[in-house]
């Protein structure tokens, strides 16, 4: 099946856009120092490639620009490789608002970058549409706001899936901690306890990033666990269900945010019998649906991988053209911030959450996910509709 891709803003789209953001139809964006200035920083190398973020961005304007722009002007995206070292990030947003004049951030994803550049953003006037919100400080800053979910809300989605859903009673998590998460996840924690009037039976927040995991296993085992939540990558992932089933360990449910959500991981386990879930941050992205039809179309199109990092990258680049369409005269970080801080909730097919970035000190818009459950070395939806978490009060 062949999708359009509106991101070529054709005058259907366009207007789609428009109504999005609040404007009139008369809006019309104007550019008259050149293309339209925009940029990110993600970690692309070092400890971790999420290049598959800001090259979904990419691709998003690259395709809008062939088409001739919105409303003819063009946008300049510049990409920039924090290495997961934080001055270099600091380094690099200044270059992006010092140098290159960035009206605005997007589709970033990063190992650490709010966390260094939040107060510079603030300073700054410079709002940032992250891709993929990995650091606390994502959640939790007044000029940051991201189209994913996020470890922290995920994690309390996922108990209270555990709980509601599949009637687990004996909640056990064990927390990988990297930099300053761990607060974040504790806070996580509590936001489920509050919402379901439960306490979790047990929190370890020792969880090795390598190394042997049977101590740990045993731990849940022995401690009468019939649901281990926990935030392991890939590698992880693969080896805590190797370990369960070398251990022959049964009733436990295995919960994984979704850092897990790999095929690497579906095709490394064809054979286990352990169940294990995990929360996805957009559409599922091995599904082949309508509402993943543009995205699709838009990786296609530019060559890359579909991966869910690149959903966070394409789903920023969007919140960002129907932002800019929306304005009507030039289009400088005042206007754009100006649209961003109404508030107007901006509605995309492969996210269970309206997108809104608003004037608030924190912003974690995205509360809704899709659960999917690990069988014969694959991935298939559990949940048809989003589970979608209560408002943050």
């Amino acid at each position: 099946m062949k999708y359009l891709t509106s991101l070529l803003l054709t005058s259907a789209t366009a207007c789609c856009g428009l109504a999005l953001m609040g404007g009139s139809a008369a809006a019309a964006p104007t550019c008259e120092d050149g293309p339209i200035q925009l940029g990110s920083v993600s970690t692309i190398t070092g400890p971790v490639d999420f290049s598959d973020g800001p090259s979904g961005a990419k691709a998003v304007f690259d395709q809008l620009n062939a088409a001739g722009g919105i409303n003819g002007c063009t946008i300049e995206y510049t990409m920039a490789d924090d290495k997961g070292d934080p001055q270099v990030a600091a380094q690099a947003a200044r270059d992006l608002i010092d140098n290159r004049n960035v009206v605005a951030l997007g589709g970033g994803a990063s190992l650490l970058e709010c966390a260094v550049n939040a107060g510079t953003y603030k300073r700054n006037d410079v709002l940032s549409v992250q891709g993929v919100g990995v650091d606390p400080m994502c959640f939790n800053a007044p000029t940051i706001a991201p189209v994913n979910v996020g470890p922290y809300t995920l994690t309390t989605a996922m108990l209270d899936y555990a709980s509601n859903e599949l009637k687990n009673e004996k909640l056990c998590a064990f927390f990988i901690i990297l930099g300053g998460t761990q607060e974040a996840y504790a806070q996580a924690v509590k936001r489920w306890e509050a919402m379901s009037g439960k306490t979790i039976h047990l929190v370890d927040m020792t969880l090795p990033l390598q190394g042997d995991l049977t101590p740990y296993l045993i731990k849940a085992r022995d401690s009468g666990c019939d649901a281990v939540l926990t935030n392991q990558v890939e590698p992880g992932v693969v080896q805590m269900i190797n370990t369960a089933d070398a251990q022959k360990i049964e009733g436990i449910d295995w919960i994984f945010l979704a850092s897990g959500y790999t095929e690497g991981v579906a095709k490394a386990l064809p054979d286990t019998r352990q169940p294990v879930y995990l929360g996805t941050e957009w559409e599922p992205y091995t599904e082949v649906n309508a509402a993943n039809g543009d995205w699709m179309a838009v990786m296609e199109k530019a060559g890359l991988a579909k991966t869910a990092f690149s959903q966070g990258g394409y789903l920023a680049a969007k919140v960002l053209v129907d932002t800019i369409s929306s304005i009507d005269g030039p289009v400088t970080r005042e206007t754009i911030k100006a649209k961003l801080t109404e508030g107007k909730p901006m509605k995309y097919s492969i996210a269970g959450s309206d997108y809104v970035f608003g004037d608030a000190a924190k912003h974690a818009p995205m509360q809704a996910t899709k659960v999917m459950q690990l069988s014969g070395g694959k991935w298939v939806p559990r949940t048809t509709d989003w589970y979608v978490l209560p408002p943050v009060e």
